[in-house]
Parts: structure tokens; sequence; C-alpha cells
């Protein structure tokens, strides 16, 4: 069994992508005790070295949903600033959340489509109203559907409307794929500061 876990930064300063390395190094260690992997499938690196503005993990293993669980949420990790000596700040928070799934690509078949000979009514000539030339071609799996009438012969229609079919299912499986990436990136904004589902510190400190 495997599930997915999103660890982000939000806006914050680069503490707290310094807090997400951390913190992904503290659940790392809180896996391997319940034996279970963790892997690291997406990041996105902070402005420091060894830091992360966000990182997609793979949890996998027996129990490896109640530890996702356990680590959803707004999490705090509780440290002074290695870079600022300044700041009197010590909470850098950090938001974990399962992330929005992938849709698994719209497979295309041409015996998924079904095809109409029809007749259209515009230019064209006699033999356009007479014949029925043009193609309605429809996907079934995704409902889309396209009328080809460009040229006189039905197999040369019928060719175009399966090429346009599959396009059509390709845009959308990359609009979707969009979507999902840019939903992913929204978690940067909704990072909820204060009342942490855990706090974590330097063991040094404990």
């Amino acid at each position: 069994m495997s599930t997915y876990l999103l660890l982000s930064a939000g806006r914050g300063p680069q503490e707290c992508a310094w807090a997400v390395a951390r913190l992904l190094h503290r659940l790392r260690t809180d896996a391997d005790r319940q034996g279970l992997t963790v892997q690291q499938v997406e990041a996105v690196p902070g402005e420091r070295p060894g830091t992360y503005r966000s990182v997609l993990i793979r949890i996998s293993g027996a129990h490896a949903e109640a530890l996702a669980t356990s680590w959803t949420g707004t999490l705090c990790w509780q440290a002074p600033s290695p870079y600022r000596a300044s700041t009197g700040r010590k909470n850098w928070y950090v938001t974990a959340r399962a992330p929005e799934s992938d849709a698994p690509p719209t497979p295309f078949a041409e015996a998924d489509v079904d095809i109409v000979a029809c007749r259209t009514g515009g230019p064209g000539g006699q033999h356009r109203n007479k014949a029925s030339t043009a193609v309605r071609a429809t996907h079934r799996p995704s409902g889309i559907v396209v009328v080809v009438d460009d040229e006189r012969q039905f197999s040369l229609n019928r060719r175009i409307a399966l090429r346009l079919l599959r396009q059509r299912v390709e845009d959308g499986d990359e609009a979707a794929r969009r979507a999902v990436v840019t939903a992913r990136w929204r978690v940067h904004d909704e990072l909820v500061r204060g009342d942490p589902v855990r706090v974590e510190r330097p063991t040094a400190q404990r």
C-alpha cells in the first residue's frame, strides 16, 4: 500500500523552506521506525542549499495511510533561524496534505469511436447535397464529438475525424494535468499558521 503527501513552505521566508527539509528528515525517521519507505517524487528547491519550497513524497508499507494522516495539517519546526541571528522568531510553519492526484491518460482506440455518415449543408455542389460523405465521430469514453465534411470522400473525412478526436482527447488530458499542477501550487497560499498538528524540534533541544 502507498500514499502521497505534499509538504509546502507556503509563501513563508527561507526558514520555512529549511523547516520543510528538517521535517522531511524527521518524517523519514518516523517511517523507518514503522518499517515504511519514503520516496521523493517531486521537489521545488528553496533559496538555500538543501532546502525545499515544496516536496512531494510517496509513503509505502502496511501502515502508510496512518503515518500520512498523522503528518497531515499544519506542522511547526521550532528552532532559532540558522540564517538570521537577529530574529527572535523560532516557529516556522509548514503545511502537509494529500496532493491532487494525476488522472490516468484517456485511452484512445478506434474501437471506442462511433462513426456515422451524414449529410451537411453549405457550399459544395450537388454531390455534397446527395451523398452522405460527411462524418460524425463520437469518442465514447470522453464524449467528444466531431463532424467533418472537408472532403468529398467518406474515407478521407473519416481519417480526418479520427485524427481530430485523438488530438482533442490528448488536449483534454494535458489541460487536466495543468489543472492538477495548479492545484498543487495553490497549497502555497493555503498555509495556516498556528495551531499545528505537530511541533518538532532539533533533538538537542528535547
